[in-house]
């Protein structure tokens, strides 16, 4: 069994490498006419440089899987502002995607919250597929729309949760075919649990993204083990490594917040759970420490009897 570890987004190993630089709508509005344009492709700009430069410590240290930061483009699905974040440039979008390939990383994407198909307002469910789009078509700027996933949560549950569950599966035909060729759905911390979330994932063909952390503080009727095989089951048709989240509660007062490491003792039954299945699969560290956490955690794996470290960024079983 190997399991590649990566983190998400930013490095808080390099210096201000945050490829998440913000503008506000109302900073926008605030500024002449004549600079606004201006002002998106600055901070455009240095969110893409980040990028690259983040590209180049996962290189360095042999990680090949990675999430890209939602929040490249500021404003980019703004419905006063929407603006053409691809002319100015192709030339950044084609080598970030020229990266990737190169240094064999697995990109992905996770929409925020809001990007959900359970609501039973239209314009929440258009806006949904709007960001969905926006992550597209960053793909296919870099030339990732085949290899790449953008994955989001099933969403509230509106106090019927099969009510809402039926209104799931028809909001999500909306959704162009190839964007949901690539999407995963994940398990949540409140609402949708592992059983749940699976059985959507099944009857729409879609691959399961699952989050242990959100899993010990919203259970299934069964222990996790139960779920695994049919988990994996999902990524068939995806020629890639299933992937888990992984992340560990920053107390247990505040559960389902995030520590800034994660507590290898949290994650090691999960783990051994998978050494008896032996399967290979992709670690997505979701710790405060984003790279630091990543690398952390590696270590304390590969401390473990029988566990050897084979790259930088992956481990053996």
């Amino acid at each position: 069994m190997k399991v590649r570890i990566g983190f998400v987004a930013n490095s808080l190993s390099l210096w201000d490498a945050s490829p998440s630089k913000t503008l506000t709508f109302k900073r926008f509005t605030e500024l002449p006419e004549g600079e606004r344009l201006d002002k998106l492709i600055e901070v455009t700009g240095l969110n893409l440089q980040h990028t690259k430069r983040i590209i180049y410590l996962l290189a360095a240290h042999e990680v090949e899987v990675h999430r890209l930061s939602s929040s490249l483009v500021p404003l980019a699905t703004h419905p006063d502002v929407k603006w053409d974040f691809y002319s100015p440039f192709k030339q950044e979008w084609k080598e970030l995607g020229e990266l990737i390939r190169k240094f064999g990383i697995r990109a992905s994407f996770h929409p925020n919250q809001f990007t959900l198909f359970t609501s039973p307002k239209n314009n929440v469910t258009e806006n949904a597929v709007e960001n969905m789009q926006y992550h597209y078509k960053m793909l296919e700027y870099m030339g990732l729309e085949e290899e790449a996933v953008i994955n989001i949560h099933i969403g509230g549950s509106y106090g019927d949760k099969e009510k809402t569950l039926k209104r799931f599966h028809e909001n999500i035909k909306v959704l162009p075919s190839p964007i949901k060729k690539i999407m995963t759905l994940e398990n949540d911390d409140k609402t949708y649990n592992v059983e749940e979330t699976l059985k959507a994932c099944q009857k729409e063909d879609i691959p399961m993204v699952l989050d242990i952390h959100h899993h010990k503080a919203n259970l299934s009727s069964e222990p996790i083990e139960h779920y695994l095989e049919a988990i994996f089951q999902t990524w068939e048709r995806r020629d890639m490594p299933p992937k888990i989240h992984v992340s560990s509660p920053k107390s247990e007062k505040a559960f389902r917040a995030h520590a800034d490491y994660v507590d290898p003792a949290f994650i090691e039954p999960l783990f051994k759970s998978l050494k008896k299945l032996n399967v290979d699969v992709d670690f997505m560290v979701e710790a405060k420490t984003k790279d630091l956490a990543m690398l952390q955690l590696i270590n304390d794996l590969s401390k473990i009897r029988g566990v050897k470290r084979i790259s930088g960024g992956t481990i053996e079983w």
